[in-house]
């Protein structure tokens, strides 16, 4: 039987087409976390679903600049395809967009029949996989927060922050937003379903926090990864630009990428609480808080994933530069918020906006779990304000230090893979290359006149 005999695939069709779509926007995300799609007219999609949608395997190491960047198997394999088939469970219709529906597309590579080694969605799979041995099911939050920008000629870069306003942090309405941009992006993103709860104008002018309700790990990251496309689209829709960018302005502070992570047992419980064991933690969470801590330098190449992303570090920015955790205290890198019971969890600070939400979880999950495998205590939970360089571990300080880091963290490579360890490396020492190479605007103002 053909994909277009199916009954799953008429069922689909015909659920698209009563509510006006006659257009299907397949999207998957490549090395970086950016969306990348096709539009198939729904008349096509039996054939898109049985034969799949051809790409380039080097759209995944096709960098922001349009540079294909000479990770193996692109390139010296003479560009071959990947293959994405629609997922039309996840199909849902776009809010401001009429007749267009969009679903996540599953890639694999036509040489093998499995999936693509640079895959992000499938690097999740392979980490959840190693948990469900374990007998765990991750259970993951995503808070982002991201800069609205609109135009404007007289600056530097053709934007600037909307609104400006300062100290509105932990505001909704007019005051901080006179466009409603966050109400209006609320509802939209409520309409696509994906799951957002709240949201609220955040610490810098211009700048936002939207949270996204826990789920398991996958559907999370899928969640996280659709929520960041639909920003943008929405933000182009109306001229602007939405931004994750770790920290796109010097006067102003960085956008996170905070996860909130638990886990559940065979039975669905929160394997995470423990009244009687010590901060009313279970020894699986506490496993997991030294997991993280322990391959912590490695995650900051997955968290904390671009050039940009260690400017966002420093003291009293509250964005976590040393290796720590505490008890419902923002200045530690893991924190653990109060409640207990089903609502026992850790909260991940370290990641930036930037990060692409399945690797970061990926790399969360794969740390923590080591950590569980091993069975180690964390060191006494940080008291206080942090920051204090005597009493924890710095964080890498650049890219490439992170790099090297999970270059060397054998352990949780190992977890990852080599194939996409490798791939990963190859793409983003490129970066650096290039970065390294590029004379900026401060070195020119810096240096020009006086020498």
């Amino acid at each position: 039987m053909s994909a277009s005999d199916t009954p799953d695939i008429r069922r689909h069709m015909e659920r698209l087409a009563a509510e006006g779509v006659d257009v299907v926007r397949v999207i998957y995300p490549d090395l970086i976390g950016t969306d990348r799609a096709r539009d198939v007219l729904l008349d096509h999609l039996p054939s898109a679903s049985e034969h799949g949608l051809a790409f380039c395997r080097a759209v995944y190491h096709t960098s922001p600049q349009g540079d294909v960047v000479p990770v193996a198997g692109g390139l010296d394999a003479g560009l071959p395809d990947v293959c994405v088939r629609p997922d039309l469970s996840t199909a849902a219709p776009l809010p401001w967009e009429p007749g267009v529906a969009t679903c996540l597309g599953e890639v694999t590579d036509p040489a093998t029949g499995g999936p693509a080694p640079e895959s992000p969605r499938d690097l999740l799979r392979t980490v959840l996989a190693r948990c469900s041995e374990q007998g765990l099911r991750p259970v993951v939050g995503p808070e982002l927060e991201y800069f609205l920008l609109t135009p404007d000629p007289g600056t530097p870069t053709g934007w600037r922050r909307s609104p400006e306003a300062t100290g509105a942090v932990y505001t909704a309405g007019l005051r901080a937003d006179p466009d409603n941009h966050l109400l209006r992006t609320l509802r939209q993103l409520r309409d696509l379903g994906l799951g957002v709860v709240t949201g609220n104008h955040e610490f810098d002018g211009g700048q936002y926090e939207i949270n996204l309700t826990h789920s398991e790990a996958l559907d999370a990251a899928d969640r996280a990864f659709r929520f960041k496309a639909a920003v943008k689209e929405l933000a182009r829709k109306e001229g602007n630009m939405a931004t994750f960018m770790a920290k796109p302005f010097g006067n102003a502070g960085g956008s996170g990428f905070h996860l909130h992570l638990s886990c559940s047992d065979a039975e669905g419980h929160n394997s995470f609480d423990d009244p009687s064991g010590a901060y009313g933690l279970s020894a699986t969470a506490r496993h997991a808080v030294a997991g993280i801590l322990a391959h912590a330098p490695a995650l900051a190449a997955l968290a904390n994933p671009t050039v940009n992303s260690y400017k966002r570090f420093g003291p009293d920015t509250l964005a976590p530069w040393l290796i720590d955790w505490g008890l419902d205290n923002r200045s530690a890198m893991v924190r653990i918020p109060p409640e207990r019971g089903s609502g026992a969890r850790l909260e991940l600070r370290l990641g930036d906006a930037s990060a692409n939400p399945y690797l970061l979880i990926a790399g969360t999950i794969a740390a923590a779990l080591l950590g569980i495998q091993e069975g180690e205590e964390p060191p006494a939970p940080l008291e206080g304000y942090g920051y204090d360089t005597a009493k924890s571990a710095l964080l890498p300080a650049s890219l490439p230090t992170a790099l090297d880091a999970l270059e060397a963290d054998t352990a949780l490579t190992d977890v990852l893979g080599k194939d996409f360890t490798t791939s990963f490396l190859t793409y983003k020492r490129n970066e650096v290359e290039r970065f390294q190479r590029h004379v900026t605007d401060w070195e020119f103002t810096e240096y020009a006149y006086h020498l």
